[in-house]
């Protein structure tokens, strides 16, 4: 069984290897177009990347892709509110990250 996309992303985000983890996820967003979680992801990694701007944009996608997505809802909240100020921020890799 192949490992998921969420745990590989979050192996590779926490060890740096973001360029590996970027070329994962476009290749995510080609093989699954209208799912959610590879614009989450890449959100994620966006928002390691201190681009906050873009980031936001993927977050927004996977949202629209999905709105019943929790993950992509909880990364807008997370990163879209003054919360980015107090260092108490929490990625949303998966459903199982939502839960306070």
């Amino acid at each position: 069984m192949s490992e998921r996309l969420e745990d590989k992303c979050r192996e590779l985000i926490e060890k740096k290897e973001y360029e590996t983890c970027e070329k994962e996820i476009a290749d995510a967003m080609v093989t699954m177009p209208h799912s959610a979680v590879p614009h989450n992801l890449m959100g994620i990694l966006l928002e390691k990347e201190h681009n906050h701007i873009l980031a936001m944009k993927h977050f927004r996608a996977a949202y629209g892709l999905d709105p019943a997505y929790v993950p992509a809802r909880y990364n807008m909240d997370q990163f879209g509110t003054i919360r980015l100020r107090e260092g108490k921020l929490r990625y949303a890799y998966s459903e199982a990250d939502c839960r306070i």
